[in-house]
């Protein structure tokens, strides 16, 4: 039951004389902020008034006048300068949530319109330990699969998993001249990862020594320039301000730029063996592309080692998977693609959408200053050439409808070139969405990284997390006169908490935004978090524990909802919108929406239960309405979190 939508139904005949399209006017239709103006309110009178140059509080009364809410709402209210109140009628109210008692899917519809709908996330590079930055992909892409399947729509959610580029000719380098044999026999994917993070730096190293002097150079320039320009401007000039402000930050910039070398610069020149092989490797990064090359180009032994290394790695990867909970149901990584790239670029050129450029084959898009480019001077292909291909083999073997790209926002230039050329290419009939989002924040607000600088792994996030839940869950229990878990049921509902906890700590946020992550909100029991929810769960089990009453004979008993008080009307009003939370969450992919859903949720049914008695209710008959009260409670907040890839718990 889709209660906004329902009221949306009835306000739509009164609009539509009043406006060419009513579907903006119609969405200013939305659930009250306040319970003393109502359950729904109104606002789309004033800015129609302004529209059609006529009195807001006049037009509200018109559509009112034109309003048939008979059956479903009081007699609606015009308040102030054109607000329009509803409040839903209890008996309404009742009727629906005790529909939802025999409803496995809690009033939420499945589409008349399923689309085929593939969501591209995660995607690390397998070469490489997951670390705290394919976070946020990993759970909102899972969330919104979830989600997007819920609610009828046929979902692919797929891995495009870095397994053929650049990172691997690094490894591969790394592998033929670094090698720890030792090393990579006990722990393979750790030496891969030391051997990439060792090419890597020596790389970084080498091409810092050459840009030092440049970037002195371009800092003493903007110094001077800055010094006088504060010597030529006018105090009163605001231009000139703006100029002097832009130059201070610039230099800001560049000095944390040279910073940043000069620290990288020394760890490697105060390193002797670190030092030895920079001397040793000058041409590094060069040396590195080269076998990157050779690989694509089928050199034997290249292959063999990247054919030995792959296995390895993806078997690290699938174990944190299956820890975070999360499947795919494909995993094609850049490799599946390699032999299409050469016709992608012919195809391109034929339909004179590419063309040569100083040695590059580039796609140029009106509007777009950058260029798209699908094949480098060297003839290497690139990640543009690979999505492409991606897109080609989506459409035309999973008859895909719409693409969902979860990736951070950094990546938003690509998309748009790359969803541009796409549709250039003939691809207009699916739908390409580039769902963003930002940066995990440490407490200093730069991105998160260890007190060493390191970006945080994520299976020791994930193993912090769980050992603090497990403090949590140790502190509740033994708190009870007599403890109720044994170790193994703690170390168990540590794990999920632990868990849930990380990843609605990054769900709960809207995703455009970066967020500074912070230990102790995320594992709070009181407030917006995973822990609360899944103890308001539990609280739930609780009191059918304790009244010995079985939850599926109890819906089944032919008792019904009775809302005797406003805690319990507010309770059931609340579980109502679970569809309108769903459909909210999906209109522009915001998990965050069914968060604050389930945190309302979770917030109503504690000031209910600590306002209505249920276990010692008056009556039987209010006994029962109650515990059925609490039961779809908590079906709703268990599906709301499985929906964004937690798990409840039945105790805590």
């Amino acid at each position: 039951m889709n209660v906004l939508a329902q009221i949306r139904s009835r306000f739509e005949p009164a609009l539509q004389s009043l406006a060419d399209d009513p579907a903006p006017f119609l969405a200013m239709v939305r659930p009250a902020g306040d319970p003393r103006f109502g359950d729904i309110q109104a606002n789309c009178a004033m800015p129609l008034a302004k529209q059609n140059k006529t009195n807001p509080r006049e037009l509200a009364a018109k559509i009112v006048s034109q309003l048939d809410v008979s059956g479903l709402c009081d007699e609606p209210e015009v308040a102030g300068p054109g607000f329009i109140n509803l409040r839903l009628k209890d008996r309404w109210i009742a009727n629906q949530v005790n529909r939802m008692i025999g409803d496995e899917r809690m009033g939420v519809a499945a589409t008349d319109s399923p689309r085929n709908v593939v969501v591209d996330f995660s995607s690390p590079n397998v070469a490489k330990p997951m670390h705290v930055g394919h976070l946020r992909s990993t759970v909102i892409g899972d969330a919104l699969c979830r989600i997007l399947t819920f609610a009828g729509h046929h979902v692919t959610s797929d891995n495009h998993i870095g397994d053929w580029g650049t990172q691997f000719g690094m490894i591969i380098f790394g592998y033929k001249h670094f090698l720890d044999e030792q090393a990579y026999r006990s722990d393979p994917v750790g030496e891969l990862a030391r051997l990439y993070r060792l090419v890597n730096e020596l790389s970084d190293y080498h091409q810092q020594k050459r840009e030092q002097p440049s970037l002195y150079d371009q800092l003493q320039q903007q110094e001077t320039q800055l010094a006088e320009a504060q010597a030529a401007a006018d105090s009163k000039d605001k231009q000139a301000k703006k100029a002097i402000g832009k130059l201070r930050d610039d230099i800001g910039g560049r000095k944390e730029k040279i910073a940043a070398a000069e620290k990288l610069i020394a760890q490697v020149e105060n390193d002797a063996t670190l030092k030895s092989l920079a001397e040793e490797h000058p041409n590094i990064a060069v040396a590195a592309r080269e076998e990157t090359a050779r690989l694509h180009t089928g050199d034997e032994e290249n292959r063999r080692l990247w054919e030995q290394f792959l296995p390895q790695c993806l078997s690290a990867l699938q174990a944190m998977y299956d820890r975070l909970g999360i499947r795919f149901d494909l995993s094609l990584g850049e490799s599946f693609y390699d032999q299409m790239l050469a016709g992608v670029v012919e195809s391109l050129q034929n339909k004179h959408i590419a063309e040569d450029s100083e040695g590059a084959v580039c796609v140029f898009l009106e509007n777009e200053k950058a260029p798209f480019i699908v094949q480098k001077t060297d003839g290497a292909f690139t990640y543009a050439t690979t999505d492409l291909a991606t897109i080609k083999y989506r459409v035309e073997e999973l008859k895909t409808d719409e693409m969902l790209y979860v990736v951070d926002a950094r990546q938003s230039d690509h998309f748009k070139l790359l969803f541009g050329t796409a549709a250039r290419w003939g691809f207009i009939d699916a739908a390409f969405r580039h769902v963003s989002f930002g940066t995990i924040l440490g407490d200093d607000r730069r991105p998160f990284r260890t007190r060493a600088g390191d970006t945080v792994g994520l299976e020791s996030l994930l193993d912090e997390a769980v050992t603090r839940a497990r403090g949590i869950v140790d502190e509740n229990d033994d708190a009870k006169e007599s403890p109720e878990l044994d170790d193994d049921a703690r170390a168990r509902i540590a794990e999920t908490v632990g868990i849930g906890g990380i990843k609605y700590a990054d769900l709960r946020h809207n995703r455009d935004s970066d967020y500074v992550f912070n230990w102790d909100k995320m594992l709070a029991t009181n407030g917006d978090t995973a822990t609360y929810m899944q103890y308001a769960y539990a609280r739930v089990c609780g009191i059918f524990r304790k009244g010995q009453v079985d939850r599926n004979v109890l819906r089944t008993s032919g008792g019904s909802i009775e809302l005797t008080t406003p805690q319990e009307r507010a309770l059931a009003l609340q579980l109502l919108r679970f569809a309108d939370a769903i459909d909210e969450t999906l209109q522009d992919y915001r998990p965050n929406v069914l968060t604050s859903y389930l945190f309302e949720t979770a917030k109503s049914y504690s000031t209910f239960f600590d306002s209505c008695p249920v276990l010692k209710a008056e009556s039987d008959e209010l006994r029962t309405s109650r515990l059925l009260l609490c039961d779809l409670t908590a079906r709703v907040i268990e599906k709301g979190l499985a929906l964004l890839g937690i798990e409840a718990v039945e105790q805590m």
